[in-house]
């Protein structure tokens, strides 16, 4: 990429400028130790570390343009200064410049929400790619171009990668792409200045009140991201969420809605919800699909609703979207040679964790025990941790509170806490294994014939992370493992 200072700072609001601005930029870059030569690197003031401290390294390394929200006392020969008011939207704005505005090259749709995002964005991207078109996607599971699969680190990433993978994908002739827009990417302003064609909303619950502090601001931020949309586009939202209408109270894009209960544009039912996956009524027309549970209906029908407003025939997406499958570790399941059911599942809030056990529920066809295993993640917000052992304790008949990644955080005092939202009953029924494997051990020891397991917490993720250090763990790999041994 080769363009001017000038070029790529095209809509930033600029406080103050010391410096040329007609110099060549070979890059930009948030992260220090990437800068080369001719690089604009922008100072960044994150949750850990203020990018302003490695002003000098940046410079030292090749860096020829600063944009910092505070001045350095002294100011570098040849170096051009730029100083805005938020580095986070500047970044945004700037990535966009750089990489030649790629969001105005594709048709981006985007998906918030507390739970449902990466089975949306994931459902979108297979429903597309069986319509015969090539697509992106990003995800918290990982990200795709076409058929190429690139790691994924962050639900969303930030704005500079998540330019530059978009760009890749305007490159590689995506047509479509289909991205979570997770709250703290909304609030980081990592998808400022991108042009969305749709916007769909799932649900929102308690969860991320350890970086957004109060319910009320993260309902906030999310809405944020429909009131930013342009006339042009559309916008889905979950009628039969409480929070539903209001996301879309003040957005200029056309509005549309989804229900399960009432009058919508886009209206399911439920005929059948079983192992063998959901039959339902979407606008009148009867469909059989591979996933499962209540929660997936309601993923479908945003899923069908997006289509329908991206100008797909409606009988040919429910064909193809009848024979979709969902992402990765969301109500996976699996059954041993002696009949014990296994459920792997992301979910890590309370409503997700009451979703998937009222799912359970509805699948047992007699007094199947119930055994959930489940921890929560350290660094994270606390105040979530209670109240998952109250959903828990309401659907399960054993509960297996263990270690998820607990980070910095002591696995026990986690446990503890989670403990702390147990009433006598539950606590009867509740025993503590910090050692995960263990726990999913001692799970399956419990089972027998017909009995289900759910394994709650991670879902897709392939690591425990400890003290900083992400070690190797597979929920469906240590289950596949002992359901082995079992056999012997």
């Amino acid at each position: 990429m080769l363009k001017t200072l000038q070029d790529i700072l095209h809509k930033v609001h600029l406080t103050r400028v010391n410096g040329l601005l007609d110099k060549l930029i070979l890059a930009v870059q948030i992260d220090s130790r990437k800068v080369v030569k001719d690089t604009l690197f922008i100072a960044i003031k994150g949750v850990q570390n203020d990018g302003h401290t490695y002003i000098d390294k940046a410079i030292s390394l090749g860096a020829s343009a600063i944009v910092c929200e505070t001045m350095p006392k002294a100011f570098q020969e040849n170096i051009t200064y730029i100083q805005v008011s938020d580095s986070h939207e500047a970044a945004a704005i700037i990535a966009h410049n750089f990489y030649d505005e790629p969001s105005e090259k594709i048709q981006l749709v985007g998906v918030t929400g507390t739970n449902g995002k990466t089975t949306i964005a994931t459902l979108l991207y297979n429903l597309f790619t069986g319509l015969g078109y090539k697509c992106g996607l990003i995800s918290t599971v990982q990200n795709k171009i076409g058929n190429e699969v690139l790691s994924s680190t962050h639900t969303t990433p930030d704005a500079i990668s998540l330019n530059e993978l978009l760009n890749k994908m305007v490159e590689k002739g995506c047509f479509f792409v289909f991205m979570e827009c997770s709250s703290h990417a909304i609030h980081q302003h990592r998808i400022t200045g991108l042009h969305f064609k749709g916007a769909l909303f799932s649900n929102i619950t308690h969860d991320h009140l350890d970086y957004h502090k109060t319910f009320e601001e993260y309902i906030k931020v999310k809405k944020s991201f429909f009131d930013h949309l342009s006339s042009s586009a559309f916008a889905i939202s979950n009628l039969d969420d409480k929070r539903g209408t209001v996301m879309l109270q003040n957005t200029k894009a056309k509005k549309y809605f989804y229900s399960l209960k009432t009058v919508a544009d886009f209206k399911g039912k439920i005929l059948e919800n079983g192992l063998t996956g959901l039959v339902m009524v979407v606008n009148n027309k009867e469909v059989s699909f591979k996933l499962i549970g209540t929660f997936n209906a309601y993923n479908l029908l945003a899923v069908y609703g997006a289509a329908v407003c991206l100008e797909q025939d409606p009988n040919e997406v429910l064909r193809v979207l009848s024979m979709t499958e969902g992402a990765e570790g969301r109500f996976e399941y699996t059954i041993s040679p002696s009949n014990i059911i296994a459920i792997v599942d992301y979910a890590h809030t309370p409503d997700a964790l009451e979703n998937v056990l009222s799912t359970i529920k509805k699948l047992r066809k007699g007094n199947e025990t119930v055994i959930t295993v489940f921890g929560c993640g350290g660094d994270r917000d606390k105040t979530k941790r209670p109240e998952m052992a109250q959903e828990a304790s309401k659907l399960s008949d054993k509960i297996i509170l263990t270690s998820d990644n607990p980070r910095t955080e002591d696995a026990n005092e986690i446990i503890k806490e989670i403990e702390a939202g147990l009433d006598s009953a539950g606590r009867k029924k509740t025993i503590s294994i910090v050692d995960r494997k263990e726990a999913i051990k001692t799970a399956i020891s419990f089972a027998e014939s017909g009995d289900i397991i759910l394994v709650a917490g991670k879902g897709h993720e392939k690591y425990q992370e400890i003290n900083g250090i992400k070690h190797h763990f597979d929920d469906k790999e240590v289950l596949a493992e002992m359901f082995a041994l079992l056999e012997k």
